[in-house]
């Protein structure tokens, strides 16, 4: 009985050296990540703060000046780029942006919550120029995270969106020259090209504008609440049908709560491989610096571009990305694949453009 008891003793031992060993092994995978969320991620910041696209210094100023008043951060967000979506001169968002090869404007847009963790998108969406604030009828009223085509537009006008005719005169000319442009022996002519038929003129079609731009704003209020939208009318003169990085949570768009918000513009595709937003999250969740975390998602493009037609003769990426980075404290930052690119801040002095650090010079 005593040789039984030594046993177990024995066995109890080794279980509890085994038990030790296996928690402290487990503690050292889980530590670096838990002590970065204690550490610049546990403070609040002492006044508001909203990061945006270039062509967003009204909605942080907007953004800012709503968290100031008491507004949750995902409503100041979205009445932010709304300012935005709102512009015929903007030819990347809403109203007046650049529509598919059928000449029709196809909006998409995602919206995430921090203190929730919710999120709400809606792709392929027509003829309803604010698509954020859709998405975010999505994210409050229904249990999905994202609508497209004509389920959003449907969805849209049930909750009292009005429809309207988005292509506006000048995005209409730009599209026009656009197909005109197509190719050397097409049947479609732009008022210079009013030739003989045995003249084929030289195009340039260096004037036609061409955008991949998109709108994101991430802020964060003084409780520490954060929230991110992304807002775009997509590629121009895309495939009908076609979505890019922005209505697609953790790609173009991302938001946790106990780390940060970041956002993404530029070559969607590319956004959507890498799961861009999540990545730059994550990356400051391990204790990076917000600039720092989207250089490090950039890399990770660069270095799994592999197709010829998108690599220079150095083989860098041909195209651009531009993430966005907003920290839990505060701490903003922002870096573009190359290229002298701008963003949007407002520190809670001031908003204001500054610029974006670059992969590649």
């Amino acid at each position: 009985m005593a040789y039984c008891s030594g046993i177990l003793r024995h066995m109890s031992d080794i279980n509890r050296r085994d038990f030790l060993s296996t928690s402290a092994a487990a503690a050292a995978i889980i530590t670096p990540v838990s002590l970065a969320r204690k550490q610049p991620h546990a403070r609040k910041p002492r006044a508001p703060v909203a990061i945006s696209s270039g062509n967003g210094l009204p909605a942080v100023n907007k953004a800012v000046e709503l968290i100031r008043e008491g507004a949750d951060p995902v409503d100041a967000i979205v009445a932010g780029v709304g300012i935005v979506e709102d512009d015929p001169n903007d030819m990347s968002v809403g109203y007046g942006g650049l529509p598919n090869e059928r000449g029709e404007v196809e909006l998409d847009a995602c919206v995430m919550h921090g203190p929730s963790h919710k999120a709400g998108s809606v792709a392929g969406l027509r003829r309803i120029k604010n698509p954020a604030a859709v998405a975010l009828r999505v994210l409050r009223l229904t249990n999905h995270a994202m609508l497209v085509g004509e389920g959003a537009l449907e969805f849209a006008r049930g909750q009292g969106f009005k429809e309207e005719n988005l292509l506006t005169n000048r995005a209409r000319e730009a599209w026009l020259r656009w197909r005109a442009e197509l190719s050397r022996t097409d049947d479609w002519l732009t008022e210079d090209q009013q030739v003989p038929n045995d003249v084929v003129p030289l195009r340039d079609t260096s004037d036609i504008p061409f955008t991949e731009g998109t709108i994101h704003c991430s802020a964060v209020d003084t409780n520490g609440d954060l929230a991110g939208v992304t807002s775009t009318s997509g590629l121009s003169y895309k495939i009908p049908g076609r979505v890019g990085d922005s209505p697609i949570i953790g790609a173009g768009n991302f938001t946790d709560n106990l780390v940060g918000s970041a956002g993404a513009t530029g070559r969607g595709e590319s956004v959507i491989k890498s799961c861009g937003a999540f990545q730059v999250v994550q990356h400051m969740a391990n204790g990076d610096e917000p600039t720092e975390a989207c250089l490090k998602a950039l890399k990770w493009i660069a270095n799994h571009t592999r197709r010829g037609r998108l690599r220079n003769e150095r083989g860098e990426p041909n195209f651009q990305v531009t993430f966005y980075a907003l920290r839990k404290d505060g701490a903003y930052g922002s870096a573009c694949m190359r290229g002298r690119r701008t963003f949007a801040i407002h520190d809670g002095a001031d908003g204001r453009i500054e610029r974006c650090t670059p992969l590649y010079e």
